[in-house]
């Protein structure tokens, strides 16, 4: 049976659909390589979020077939949704698969035999496109959910309404049933991913909040994050219900991209600052631990000095926990390449790192508050130096020393002292350590 290879580029939307191809493969009794070997076969999902979209498939590609150079190349995604021909002429490609195809990989080919010129396979997402199920997993804990796919908006820098096509969702029912599924698999924790995961249920009788609610009944289910939200669709009764859930855990990502005003009109934003702030001090009204992080652009044409100053103050006035900050690149056909004045790259690089920084102070402020509290963490199994590593239910890393007896379990832990690599020592509650101690009289 032939081997097969994949590798991810993009979000943690994209990792859980090329996990869904992945179990395709495998069930239909291929055997799975991991990218850095030789196979037969290498499926590249693509992302298009930035300029840098064209030259990571080009490497990709050459990575591939320097440990093969008779593999099949297919080149999957929202990159190839988007540029089809200019991924047909990379060398040693041999099909392209834009949004509604690339789930038909084992439809569309038997043999996986090279094609002496490259076919692509690329239809209209303006077409109806349906929902296709998926989910991953970073480790044997956590599980990452796709609810939703597609966007209605119309945001100025964003190519993804293109890419992938309108909003669209399943039922809560079949939702549901994959996270009783993933439960049943072992996963402690289910982490929605999506889209535009707060548009889920979009033209439908059913809404997020629906969702949320039908979630925190499934059984077995100890923890359970939302990846991202839009700031118009976190909506309070959302953030109330999360102040009393037992399963969502205290942690929201709320995108931003700027903090001026004039600045989010022309990004054609849904919304200003004064909601954003209102979300962010509901939320620590109810939930003062919790983690709150934030996605900003730098850069965007129109975003002169004066406005990256406003954007800055009011994210610094902000009491969130870290950001995630994206320069600005140009994507063909969005609306923002019409906006002037365009600003320099090595200004949005300048700009990138003043709010990185920004950024590196919130998290280290953050995480330095709950010192010597005690807070639950569900650990992994990786093994790293002896040490094994965990998040709190606020999104705070820590670690303790390893034993596989701790894997894929919650733990109460006392967080003590930062370390230099991004993570707080913790120690076991006496309770757990008495236990453990007994265990290891009993064995030896």
């Amino acid at each position: 049976m032939k081997k097969v290879a994949f590798e991810t580029l993009g979000c943690k939307l994209n990792f859980s659909e090329t996990s869904s191809m992945r179990r395709d493969f495998e069930n239909e009794g291929f055997e799975l390589e991991e990218f850095n070997s030789e196979a037969d076969i290498y499926v590249i999902n693509t992302c298009s979020v930035t300029m840098d979209a064209n030259s990571a498939c080009r490497k990709t590609v050459r990575q591939a077939l320097r440990r093969n150079p008779k593999a099949f190349i297919a080149v999957v995604g929202c990159y190839a949704q988007l540029e089809p021909e200019e991924i047909a002429r990379i060398e040693g490609v041999d099909v392209v698969l834009g949004a509604k195809e690339k789930f038909k990989l084992l439809d569309l080919f038997d043999d996986f035999i090279k094609q002496e010129k490259t076919i692509i396979y690329n239809s209209d997402v303006n077409e109806a496109v349906d929902f296709h199920n998926a989910f991953s997993s970073d480790d044997r804990t956590r599980a990452f959910l796709k609810v939703q796919d597609g966007c209605n908006y119309k945001c100025s820098f964003c190519t993804i309404p293109l890419a992938r096509g309108a909003s669209r969702s399943p039922k809560i029912s079949t939702v549901v049933r994959n996270a009783q599924l993933l439960v049943d698999e072992g996963f402690k924790e289910v982490i929605i991913t999506g889209v535009n995961s707060g548009d889920f249920g979009y033209g439908t009788d059913e809404d997020f909040f629906q969702l949320l609610q039908a979630l925190e009944n499934v059984d077995g289910l100890e923890r359970l994050r939302v990846s991202s939200i839009e700031p118009n669709l976190l909506h309070e009764d959302i953030i109330r219900f999360a102040a009393e859930s037992k399963k969502l855990q205290p942690h929201f990502h709320i995108p931003l991209q700027s903090g001026s005003d004039e600045m989010l009109k022309l990004m054609k934003r849904r919304y200003r600052s004064d909601l954003y702030r209102g979300r962010v001090e509901l939320i620590r009204e109810l939930m003062p631990d919790a983690c709150i992080g934030v996605d900003v652009i730098t850069g965007h044409p129109g975003e002169t000095d004066e406005l990256f100053r406003e954007s800055f103050d009011f994210i610094e006035s902000l009491d969130v926990s870290y950001l995630h900050v994206f320069t600005y690149s140009e994507r063909p056909n969005t609306h923002a390449l019409s906006l002037k004045p365009s600003i320099p790259k090595q200004e949005r690089k300048k700009r990138t790192h003043k709010l990185r920084r920004l950024s590196a102070k919130k998290r280290f402020a953050f995480d330095l508050r709950f010192e010597g509290q005690t807070r639950p963490a569900l650990f992994e199994e990786e093994n790293k130096d002896g040490l094994m590593f965990g998040w709190t239910d606020n999104y705070v890393r820590v670690a303790i020393p390893f034993n596989h007896r701790l894997v894929n379990t919650i733990q109460n832990v006392e967080i003590s002292e930062y370390s230099s690599k991004g993570f707080h020592f913790a120690t076991l509650n006496e309770e757990i350590l008495k236990q453990e101690r007994a265990i290891e009289e009993l064995l030896v």
